[in-house]
């Protein structure tokens, strides 16, 4: 049978990812940051040097703090001059580097000066955060980098940092670490040492951000809709050697429990960083769908732990609760955004909670010690699934839709949720056996199970939605043009900063629910939410731009004004076939 899959890869890692690796820019000097395609934008130095400035608020990690609130407290930037922001400097990361791949997905972080940013393709460049002058580079052997087209997928999120090292992960599941200061390669060890089988031949791949805490680093898996076996683990810092005496595997071996009768490993792939209580020590993370995604004949029951956040201690990986939203998934719903957790008011009373948007369209949040129910799927999308058939069914949301794998953030002062969303349906036919369910023809051991296409005269668009904590309830929701895809970061004033599809990047007004300033990068595809931070108590904001034209623009009050044309948006899956 010929099959035509549209995605693999959690429908969720969605959008212009980088297949297309073709380059035709013309190489400058690595060293130095090249002009962006607005001659008035500000450029970065061209002399690399030392990191300006000697005081320096961080955005340490990829949700800010361990929590994955992504709110930060710094208060520069408000209301009143939000108008004043503009490009303090930028990079073609292109021009910088030749082999650059399309498809950014990176969300920076900054750390003592200094910002880092990941590429499609998994290199790493160190900039001067106020400057953008070019602190280092680094990147894979065109021998490794070959391999990764095997995936299918080469996006990558971003990088943790702790012990005066830079920590990545390649796609091609191997951990990295990097000297901070230098950029030279510590070491690098494959995950396949520690875990057998995590090969891209086996249908594995690295795209998420590691986590840094208390000496360790904490991954998680992708390719979930490959049919691989799904699992979180820690690894020392200091030699990248297993902090835990076994991985945490979120499905059973194969051939064993819901998969006795299944030819598959079943999925269960843990797409983005976990969320760490630094008060309790104990870790929460969101795992993906059952595999093969639409045919459930050979999984029978609820098959734990997927489209489910779990807890367990972050110093020994034993599970502590489990709570899942979507049972025996036959819709390609990951859990698939990373938890938060929140101090909040609830009910009329102080409670800490883990809170988590999965792509079902549906909102969650349990007590954070015992994981008891506080909300149980309050809906922010349009929400219609039948089961799936061989001759199909048109679903909402779609296997791009709900909350993918972009980040919520968390305002205290109004006690609101902002929710990325994406109202896009699909229409998806179920395999008639295991043989069918099969996909040989994809990267990796592809078990998605057929098809899935956009319905007809669909029109995708995103939406804002300010979820209130206390009632459990929609305070408002907002239509955004494009789908939302990268995800929010709010700040202390009562600000939440946003990228669009088409390149440009939004400031709304979190109380009122009303966009307050809006400004057109020379980039598109903007992917990823941005790092908000601080030197010498100078705000800035970095965001990072995909597509065809992978970029860095830094924001602060002051800087150059010169806004761009409109890019295009760009929606495709990395996995669809062209």
């Amino acid at each position: 049978m010929r099959k035509t899959h549209v995605m693999i890869g959690a429908a969720l890692l969605s959008t212009s990812l980088a297949l297309s690796g073709c380059n035709t820019n013309k190489n400058n000097n690595a060293a130095t940051p090249a002009p962006a395609q607005n001659t008035n934008e500000n450029k970065p130095s061209t002399t690399p040097g030392k990191v300006t400035g000697t005081s320096f608020k961080n955005f340490g990690t990829y949700g800010f703090d361990l929590k994955n609130t992504r709110h930060v407290p710094y208060k520069e930037v408000t209301a009143a001059n939000v108008k004043d922001l503009g490009v303090i400097w930028s990079a073609d990361l292109k021009e910088l580097d030749k082999d650059v791949k399309n498809g950014n997905q990176c969300y920076p972080v900054f750390v003592d000066g200094i910002v880092y940013i990941t590429t499609a393709g998994n290199q790493v460049f160190a900039f001067d955060g106020a400057t953008g002058s070019q602190i280092w580079h680094w990147k894979p052997s065109a021998e490794q980098a070959a391999t990764f087209s095997k995936s299918g997928i080469i996006a990558n999120r971003g990088v943790a940092v702790g012990e005066g090292k830079v920590f990545m992960l390649t796609v091609d599941n191997q951990i990295v670490s990097l000297d901070q200061k230098t950029g030279k390669l510590i070491k690098m060890v494959p995950i396949s040492e520690s875990i057998k089988g995590v090969t891209l031949e086996n249908g594995y791949y690295e795209t998420t951000a590691p986590v840094y805490y208390k000496g360790n680093i904490y991954i998680g898996s992708s390719g979930g809709d490959n049919g691989i076996r799904g699992f979180v683990n820690a690894y020392k810092a200091s030699d990248l050697s297993p902090a835990w005496a076994s991985p945490f595997y979120t499905v059973p071996p194969k051939g064993q429990d819901w998969l006795a009768n299944s030819k598959f490993q079943g999925g269960g792939a843990v797409w983005n960083p976990p969320a760490i209580d630094e008060e309790t020590g104990i870790m929460y993370f969101a795992v993906g769908n059952p595999a093969p995604d639409f045919y459930g004949e050979s999984r029978p029951g609820d098959n734990p732990h997927t489209d489910s956040v779990v807890a367990v201690d972050a110093a020994t990986g034993k599970l502590i609760w489990a709570k899942q939203e979507i049972s025996h998934d036959l819709w390609d719903y990951d859990a698939a955004a990373s938890p938060m957790i929140l101090n909040a008011t609830v009910k009329g009373k102080q409670q800490k909670i883990v809170v988590q948007g999965g792509k079902s369209g549906q909102w969650y949040a349990w007590d954070a010690k015992t994981g008891a129910v506080v909300w149980d799927g309050v809906p922010f999308a349009k929400i219609d699934h039948p089961k799936p058939t061989p001759e199909g069914v048109t679903v909402y949301p779609g296997v791009l839709g709900g909350e993918n794998y972009a980040p919520e953030t968390y305002d205290p002062a109004t006690n609101y949720v902002l929710i990325p969303g994406v109202e896009q349906g699909a229409v998806i036919k179920s395999a008639k056996s295991q043989t069918e369910a099969s996909t040989p023809d994809m990267p990796g051991a592809a078990a998605f199970g057929t098809t899935t296409s956009a319905p007809a005269k669909d029109v995708p668009y995103g939406t804002i939605t300010a979820m209130d904590v206390n009632t459990g309830k929609k305070a408002y929701q907002i239509k955004t043009k494009d789908p939302m895809r990268g995800g929010f970061t709010s700040t202390t004033t009562g600000l939440a900063f946003y990228g669009e599809l088409d390149g440009k990047i939004n400031a709304l007004d979190i109380k009122s629910g009303k966009v307050i300033w809006t400004f057109q990068t020379t980039g598109s595809s903007i992917q990823a939410a941005p790092a908000i931070f601080a030197v010498d108590d100078k705000q800035y904001m970095a965001f990072t731009s995909g597509g065809p034209k992978p970029k860095v623009f830094v924001f602060g009050l002051g800087g150059d004004k010169t806004q761009g044309k409109a890019g295009t948006a760009e929606d495709t899956n990395a996995h669809q076939k062209k």
